[in-house]
């Protein structure tokens, strides 16, 4: 059983506080879903752990399975069992998802006709079409061709912990059902079950991902905890209780390159030898 540990993480963008002491713990096969209105720092906390550049770590701890994530670059994070569904998934043209797939499998050890065929069949099964497999990755895709083609990478490399920022964006209902309903089979996989943080606005995402545990997020900390209930309550009621009259916190790096100091490995999750 695999444990993600946040302890009282604070980081900066800038000068600018965003992180002001987080704490969860994320084990295998729990489902834990971070809400909050926008600005408040969720999206900062996916990028702080995955070592999104850009970000400075002020204080506190993260790890996956005693291991330091925080002194890793974010390749080694992934190796670690770490995975990160985007947002807003980045176009890679002339690498296609086969290729950067069975690079990273086999990268760490694993078969590349094996990795092939596990490409295929969790390509059918998630309903992404077979041609897509072999076009640039994300390239001309539609959202949700591209959510379900983060949803295939999840189920090819199998990870110990995955962080889902805001998957349900751009999702039609199809989609939607078919994107969680393969992330919960993971978390109920009797052999190796996958612990999931998701980051999201609505409860929608979890007509088939069932949160085990539900946190809001604002700024800059989890103010409070519950059940799948508070899911229900916070599509009622918003976040007013916990959002300041003050200017809301920036959760995003603006026109900063993201990319832009890091090698062509770290944005895909590989070994950069």
């Amino acid at each position: 059983m695999s444990e993600l540990i946040i302890t009282d993480l604070k980081a900066n963008v800038g000068e600018k506080q965003i992180l002001k002491g987080v704490n969860l713990t994320v084990r295998s096969g729990e489902v834990h879903a971070v809400m909050g209105p926008n600005g408040s720092g969720k999206s900062t906390l996916s990028h702080v752990i995955t070592g999104k550049p850009g970000y400075t770590v002020t204080g506190g701890s993260v790890t996956l399975d005693g291991v330091d994530l925080l002194s890793l670059p974010a390749w080694k994070r992934a190796r670690a069992g770490l995975f990160l569904a985007m947002q807003y998934p980045t176009e890679v043209p002339g690498v296609s998802l086969e290729a950067l797939l069975t690079a990273s499998a086999t990268e760490a050890g694993r078969d590349a006709g094996a990795v092939k065929a596990a490409i295929a069949a969790e390509a059918e099964r998630i309903g992404l079409a077979e041609a897509l497999i072999h076009r640039p990755l994300n390239g001309d895709l539609s959202g949700g061709e591209k959510k379900r083609n983060e949803t295939v990478q999840l189920g090819v490399l199998e990870p110990k912990i995955a962080i889902l920022d805001e998957i349900d964006s751009g999702l039609d209902v199809d989609a939607m059902r078919a994107v969680t309903r393969r992330i919960e089979e993971e978390t109920n996989n009797a052999d190796a079950p996958l612990g999931v943080l998701a980051i999201t606005h609505y409860k929608r995402l979890f007509e088939e991902l069932e949160p085990d545990h539900v946190h809001v997020f604002a700024q800059g900390i989890i103010q409070t905890s519950g059940g799948a209930e508070l899911a229900e309550e916070l599509e009622k009621t918003g976040y007013a209780e916990w959002v300041s009259n003050d200017e809301p916190e920036e959760d995003d790096l603006g026109t900063f390159d993201p990319f832009s100091d890091t090698t062509f490995a770290d944005r895909l999750n590989l070994h950069e030898g």
